[in-house]
């Protein structure tokens, strides 16, 4: 193989490489949050690199199923979640 190949091969490696270590590492949490809105109770988990994302993951999925529409979706997210639990 010629030279400029075999650079080209090692580049894509390497930065195939870093890709995968560096998402390897973003799920340092992870948060179970269970939501209750309009008498409806729905838990999510998530992980995220820190704390609040992970929480904030959690609650967004939650209310993704119990809330209909940007305003009811938005108070959900607003109200204080029934339970949080931090598995990792």
């Amino acid at each position: 193989m010629k030279k400029p190949v075999l650079w080209g091969i090692l580049f894509v490696a390497i930065v195939l490489g870093v890709i995968v270590y560096s998402s390897m590492n973003l799920a340092a949490f992870k948060y179970e949050v269970c939501m209750q809105f309009n008498g409806i109770t729905n838990c999510k988990t998530a992980s995220g690199s820190t704390e609040e994302f992970a929480e904030r993951a959690a609650t967004t999925n939650a209310c993704a199923e119990i809330a209909s529409g940007v305003t009811d979706s938005m108070n959900c997210e607003r109200s204080t979640p029934v339970k949080v639990t931090r598995l990792k």
